[in-house]
């Protein structure tokens, strides 16, 4: 039997962070998950799905994670049922997370960060550092270690981690 849940999407609103009387961390939260396709209107609807995270992992997500947060969720279905104040039956069905991984830095949700993007800025205001990475042959400084600066890259498998 299989009972896997990947999913990514936002925070409808702040986790709540709540504890048991053994002093166990839950955090429930519910996550907008776009839909693949269109409605008729041309829009993009999307599912809110009800989550929940225990011990380490509900900390970190109430910590660190707000509002309009984007998130991954791997976890498992679960279907429960209780009697309400009213003694009527009640019954939920919610991830329970293994896992919540935050897909952005804090804040980039509200404009902060950079959307889509590595996140990495160059510091152009930074004093250099004592290694060689990105410097060319005039000594200027290049804050993109990565940049190509149209040399070949000798790489032997001896360098190769795997």
């Amino acid at each position: 039997m299989l009972n896997r849940v990947v999913l990514a999407g936002r925070l409808t609103k702040d986790p709540d962070l709540r504890y048991t009387p053994n002093g166990v961390a839950v955090a429930n939260f519910t996550i907008a998950v776009n839909r693949p396709f269109s409605n008729n209107s041309g829009d993009r609807d999307a599912d809110f799905i009800n989550c929940v995270v225990w011990r380490r992992a509900a900390e970190n997500l109430a910590n660190f994670m707000s509002k309009g947060s984007l998130v991954g969720v791997d976890g498992r279905l679960q279907s429960r049922s209780f009697d309400n104040q009213e003694g009527k039956r009640v019954f939920v069905t919610e991830v329970v997370a293994d896992s919540v991984q935050f897909l952005e830095s804090k804040g980039a949700s509200q404009g902060g960060g950079n959307r889509g993007g590595s996140g990495y800025q160059p510091n152009q205001n930074q004093q250099p550092s004592g290694n060689n990475f990105g410097s060319n042959n005039n000594n200027q400084r290049n804050d993109d270690p990565f940049a190509d600066n149209g040399e070949p890259i000798d790489i032997s498998d001896d360098d190769l981690p795997f």
